[in-house]
């Protein structure tokens, strides 16, 4: 699998203002998010769970080739079946990201590791979230990223479940563009919402200073 913008993003966007001991990501792919919170965080637990098999492979490969093999583990499960197990230990994360799928059933391709990387039947917002609000810890924190046009029914499904909009940062690929993506961040507390905005390039490869304080830590050449 290739390494998306959206998972960068994520990776470097998800909230730095505390310590978290532990942190799960949520649909693992490449294991780049979580190996982007290693990087930034001293957390020793460092947990991922994918489902497609070749993804979790990769994963493995990707942690234990990585300078943060002793704290990174990746779980091949679905996320519903991994939270139940994570419950019945009463297991808890102080952080919690997903780049999750968000294709619908109508733009399904022929590839099926595709297919459950990028769309909701693999896994609902519904069923994301109930397992994050049951894995989180108190004060924790969750990250996602979500295309803009599913905002609203996220935020809600996300209050059904207790869980509170804090911070949001709207993505656009350029100045005059659509806004594309949402990155937003919840928490069991209630908090004044903080509003951000990020243009990602001013012409094609020339990236805005925004984005490149934000992601120049993650590439060998920014």
């Amino acid at each position: 699998m290739k390494i998306g913008t959206d998972a960068v993003l994520l990776g470097a966007w998800s909230n730095a203002d505390f310590y978290p001991d532990t942190i799960l990501d949520i649909g693992a792919g490449t294991g780049v998010i979580a190996l982007m919170l290693a990087q930034r965080f001293d957390a020793m637990t460092i947990d991922a769970v994918e489902m497609d098999e070749n993804a979790y492979e990769q994963s493995v490969e990707n942690f234990e080739e990585s300078d943060w093999a002793d704290r990174l583990y990746c779980y091949h499960s679905s996320f519903v079946d991994f939270a139940k197990e994570m419950i019945e230990e009463e297991e808890k994360y102080d952080l919690i990201v997903s780049n999750p799928p968000f294709y619908e059933e109508d733009y399904k391709t022929e590839n099926s590791a595709r297919n459950n990387a990028r769309f909701t039947s693999s896994l609902s917002f519904k069923k994301l979230l109930e397992g994050v609000s049951s894995l989180l810890s108190v004060n924790g924190i969750f990250s996602v990223i979500i295309p803009y046009k599913e905002q609203e029914r996220f935020v809600t499904l996300a209050v059904k479940n207790k869980l509170n909009l804090v911070r949001i940062c709207l993505v656009k690929g350029t100045p005059t563009s659509e806004t594309k993506r949402s990155l937003l961040e919840f928490s069991f507390q209630e908090k004044e919402i903080i509003k951000e905005e990020l243009i990602i390039e001013v012409a094609r490869h020339q990236y805005t200073q925004a984005y490149i304080n934000l992601t120049k830590n993650f590439y060998l050449k920014m």
